[in-house]
């Protein structure tokens, strides 16, 4: 690399974290996760906001030069994300609580999905790729309707308060049936976009013996080898073992036909979440993940979500419907499932709203089918949008429906 390319590398990022930062701490201010201003950050100094008013700004922070090593490090923190993500994911609280939430998480995600499904029907013909397979859009449609953030959520709930309430430990629980659910959906959506359907088929079965290989078999080996360093704190060479894991995994997904992410978080997923490999790889004890790699993400986000591209009135009328399409599926799907589960109404009413949350797994699903040529940039600045509308919705919904209720 260039001293060229790696100075224009470094002040993009640095730009991008300290814009992020600010508009972090604004959204804090107003009662919203930070993770929107981060993903706002990486919009506004895009070709949406800086590249329309002062183009020569934005080529100059984000030459086309630079993109492909930004690519890499945007993809390098969110496989570290992910692996982090897994990290909080518990397999054993949902054996405790399984049979009302996981019912609960399914139906979140099979009510959104359909509509999702169904939509990409009705949009196809405008908005698919040429070339690609209808059954790969429509997954992709699917599983991006279906999404919830699980670190958002659990932000959302640490800040209010309520991570150890009924209905936190429900949505916690909920979402991480939800993220595993989702992440397979995904897989399966990668395989078809990427294979014939005889490839789909074959990366489909080895994605399910690969998360059957990581559960029954290397699970347990992790379990033996964490128990027996229970006590003490994690040595260099546990950490360096665990990180080194990580990566075949993610190097195995990738192989198969599906993500590196994806073997990124499965591996994280089965560690033990109180081990203290875990806690020291946890999300909120890897700032430079978080704080440096992750805004180059936003930023990779932004430069590929130009809201001008949504310019027609039914441009604006399909991503009013995308946004209407997915909330009415997350919230209706939950809700009409907790109640189902003899659930309270209000009660299902705030879990509706919690796992209405997509922000960060959004753009993760998005970002790939981008990449696979599976959506369009028009589409996928609508989707962009459609996350970020529902996870700003969380919050104050949530307020609502809790007001004159005691925590």
């Amino acid at each position: 690399m260039s001293a060229d390319l790696l100075f224009h590398v470094l002040l993009a990022l640095g730009v991008v974290v300290v814009f992020g930062h600010v508009l972090g701490r604004l959204m804090t201010a107003i009662g919203q996760p930070p993770v929107i201003g981060e993903v706002l950050s990486g919009i506004l100094l895009g070709p949406s906001l800086v590249g329309r008013i002062v183009p020569a700004t934005e080529t100059y922070l984000f030459p086309e030069s630079i993109r492909p090593a930004l690519g890499v490090i945007a993809q390098l923190g969110v496989v570290l994300y992910m692996f982090a993500v897994g990290l909080e994911f518990d397999a054993a609280s949902l054996r405790r609580r399984a049979a009302p939430f996981v019912f609960t998480s399914l139906a979140s995600i099979a009510v959104p999905f359909a509509l999702g499904c169904g939509l990409a029907v009705f949009i196809s013909g405008t908005f698919s790729p040429p070339g690609v397979p209808f059954l790969a859009f429509a997954l992709f449609m699917g599983v991006a309707m279906s999404i919830t953030a699980f670190p958002v959520l659990a932000r959302i709930l640490t800040d209010r308060g309520l991570s150890r309430t009924e209905v936190g430990v429900a949505a916690l629980t909920c979402a991480a049936v939800n993220d595993v659910t989702a992440w397979c959906l995904l897989a399966v959506a990668v395989g078809v976009a990427r294979a014939t359907v005889s490839g789909a088929l074959m990366a489909t079965v080895l994605t399910v013996a690969f998360i059957l290989f990581m559960f029954l078999v290397v699970r347990p080996i992790a379990v033996r080898l964490v128990d027996a360093h229970a006590a003490s704190e994690p040595s260099q060479s546990a950490i360096t073992w665990t990180l080194l894991g990580m990566l075949a995994s993610a190097i195995t997904a990738e192989v198969i036909g599906i993500h590196a992410i994806f073997g990124a978080f499965i591996f994280g997923a089965i560690l033990p979440t109180d081990s203290p490999v875990a806690e020291r790889l946890a999300v909120q004890r890897t700032p430079v993940v978080t704080i440096l790699f992750l805004p180059a993400f936003f930023a990779l986000t932004g430069l590929r979500t130009e809201i001008g591209l949504v310019s027609s009135a039914a441009d604006w009328a399909i991503c009013l419907l995308i946004i209407v399409l997915a909330t009415a599926g997350k919230f209706g799907g939950t809700v009409a499932a907790a109640t189902t589960a003899g659930m309270p109404w209000r009660f299902a009413a705030q879990l509706g709203a919690l796992m209405n949350t997509r922000g960060l797994m959004e753009l993760v699903v998005l970002n790939v089918g981008l990449d696979l040529g599976v959506l369009t940039p028009s589409l996928f600045t609508m989707m962009v949008l459609m996350a970020i509308v529902t996870t700003a919705m969380t919050a104050p919904l949530l307020d609502v429906l809790r007001r004159g209720q005691s925590v």
